[in-house]
């Protein structure tokens, strides 16, 4: 083709980024579908109480990362197929979608970062609502089954936890060894579901957060390598 020297030596570097890009929005849209029905996450926010649901913060998330990799697969073959075929014009088409990009991505980096407990905090108060309901029927009318009591066995069983907090943990034990509930999770367990929503919710947010600054960095080179092989292309004599 036309280029020629260390234009073409940023050609080929551009052409390996945006085969590194297009993997890596692979490796996003296969991050954020095992997410999305990885059983753990599943099993709690599927649940229904009262006609009230756990939070949707954390799928509203998963779904935008899901969008974020398709599209990045598609910007990463057309920044393979400019670089290969020295188009000008896909080139430059390729530079703006990679600046709108970045700037989702900054913005939702930035939306993340401050809600990053929400998720975590929402889903405790839900558990606590259901538990509390749970507790009350179940020691009050022991003979009545409630749909607090099956959502409560789901979150227990799921997260192989039991109670709000040690002091209760230790409790519904008791109530359960007495007969009165059937709360706690086979296997036996005095770890709280607080501390556990908690490492289970923030292990995948930081998941994401590495994910995004490689993305990131992979972005800020790529954009700098098409603009520099867009300038060699229409300085060079051939064009």
């Amino acid at each position: 083709m036309g280029v020629e020297g260390c234009t073409k030596c940023i050609k080929y570097m551009l052409f390996l980024f945006n085969f590194i890009f297009w993997l890596a929005g692979g490796v996003i849209l296969g991050v954020a579908l095992w997410l999305r029905h990885d059983p753990k996450t599943s099993n709690l926010l599927e649940q229904q109480f009262e006609g009230a649901q756990p939070p949707s913060t954390f799928y509203i998330s998963v779904h935008i990362l899901i969008a974020v990799g398709a599209v990045m697969m598609v910007v990463g073959f057309l920044g393979c197929y400019g670089a290969i075929q020295e188009s000008q014009c896909l080139l430059g088409t390729f530079f703006a979608c990679l600046v709108i990009l970045f700037a989702c991505e900054v913005a939702a980096g930035i939306w993340g970062f401050t809600h990053r407990e929400t998720v975590a905090k929402e889903m405790m108060t839900f558990y606590d609502s259901v538990y509390d309901k749970a507790m009350s029927e179940s020691l009050t009318e022991r003979e009545k089954r409630h749909a607090a009591a099956s959502v409560l066995k789901v979150f227990h069983e799921t997260l192989v936890c039991c109670g709000k907090g040690q002091g209760s943990a230790f409790y519904t034990k008791f109530t359960d060894l007495f007969g009165a509930t059937d709360f706690c999770p086979s296997a036996g367990t005095m770890v709280d579901c607080h501390q556990r929503i908690k490492d289970l919710f923030s292990d995948k947010i930081y998941l994401i957060g590495i994910a995004a600054l490689v993305v990131a960095v992979i972005m800020i080179f790529e954009m700098i390598f098409s603009m520099v092989l867009c300038c060699g292309i229409r300085n060079s004599p051939v064009y």
